[in-house]
């Protein structure tokens, strides 16, 4: 049975992204868009010849099964559950919301709803479930450093996603949301039982560090968001954890980075998620045994095909109703993780800036 889809929002990854890969999916049938932008909607209509809307209001239960959400992060919760409330399902790329309220609410949306269903492109990547495979030859994990670092990524000064009332925060938002998701998928969800961060954003007003491959919309040359995070973790099951996320960076390429060490053994995975051109060549995964490394075999992918992926399981996830309230309860521990570590960047900023003691 194919399913009906709305694409809701046509900026960027609405109309580039999603809409593409829905239309050449036989799974799905792009039946309806939504977007506030009357040119956005004609221009999307005239292209395809599927009718635009203004408002999510327009779309109900009868009309289409599954609405694919890519509006800005502070909009998510708003639309995805006035969707959720009046049955209609919801596809929601993440960070899936900004604060723990904001969780609440799709919470309560989905018990008489719709189902949400986030996503999380990087699971589905070769190299992700290559290292994912080889874990349990690792012993009793212990720590996990987890780093996504750009050299030069900042979105544009100015737009949603600097804007700290916009976007909830800056790069620990973006970059971090998508590192501590990739860690539940290897380790499990679990909370964080101590969370130390500190922020800075050296980089983030200066236009020499922007990301030339991004098309975001233009905005002022101001920004109140952190371009790079870095903070200590631990979990409930007494794993520790290092995060570093960066926009920008005095590294010569964007990096990201997963090393798990264990009982046995340690694993370290290099590549460079998302799409940036200014990648690391190929992925390299390899595992260290009693000063010995050893490079494993992984595949080498063309750039975004996780994300075609993800939509190859995404109609079954929809019919199985026992993914009711999981993407609820992985968002949850992630957003209270997200809210302690500014808390504690906030508490070094202020400890900073009290005078020294003569």
């Amino acid at each position: 049975m194919t399913v009906r889809v709305a694409v809701v929002g046509l900026g960027w990854a609405g109309r580039e992204l999603w809409l593409p890969l829905l239309r050449e999916h036989t799974d799905f049938e792009v039946v309806a868009a939504v977007d506030a932008d009357p040119a956005s909607r004609e221009a999307f209509t005239k292209a395809t010849g599927v009718t635009a809307y203004p408002s999510v209001d327009a779309l109900t239960a009868r009309s289409v099964d599954l609405a694919v959400v890519a509006v800005p992060n502070y909009l998510h919760a708003q639309v995805a559950g006035a969707l959720l409330a009046v049955g209609v399902s919801v596809f929601l790329e993440k960070p899936v919301c900004l604060t723990s309220a904001e969780v609440d609410v799709l919470a309560a949306a989905e018990r008489g709803g719709g189902m949400l269903l986030a996503g999380s492109a990087i699971r589905y990547r070769g190299d992700i479930e290559a290292l994912r495979r080889i874990l349990p030859d690792l012993g009793d994990i212990r720590h996990v450093d987890l780093g996504w670092v750009r050299a030069r990524g900042v979105p544009r000064a100015g737009g949603w996603f600097t804007r700290r009332d916009k976007a909830g925060g800056g790069v620990l938002f973006d970059l971090g949301w998508h590192l501590l998701d990739t860690l539940a998928f290897l380790l499990g969800p679990v909370r964080f039982t101590q969370v130390v961060g500190v922020t800075s954003d050296d980089f983030v007003n200066a236009g020499a560090w922007r990301a030339a491959w991004r098309r975001d919309q233009p905005g002022a040359d101001t920004a109140d968001v952190e371009d790079t995070a870095r903070g200590f973790l631990v979990r409930d099951d007494g794993v520790s954890v290092a995060l570093r996320a960066s926009w920008a960076s005095h590294e010569a390429r964007d990096v990201s980075s997963i090393q798990v060490e264990g009982s046995a053994g340690t694993a370290e995975l290099r590549c460079t998620f998302g799409f940036s051109p200014n990648r690391e060549p190929e992925p390299v995964l390899t595992v260290t045994r009693e000063g010995a490394a050893t490079r494993l075999a992984v595949p080498t992918e063309q750039i975004g095909v996780e994300y075609r992926r993800q939509l190859d399981g995404l109609a079954a996830m929809l019919a199985d109703p026992d993914n009711r309230g999981k993407a609820v309860a992985e968002a949850r521990p992630i957003v209270r993780m997200i809210e302690s570590f500014y808390t504690s960047a906030r508490s070094a900023r202020a400890r900073r800036a009290e005078p020294a003691f003569q």
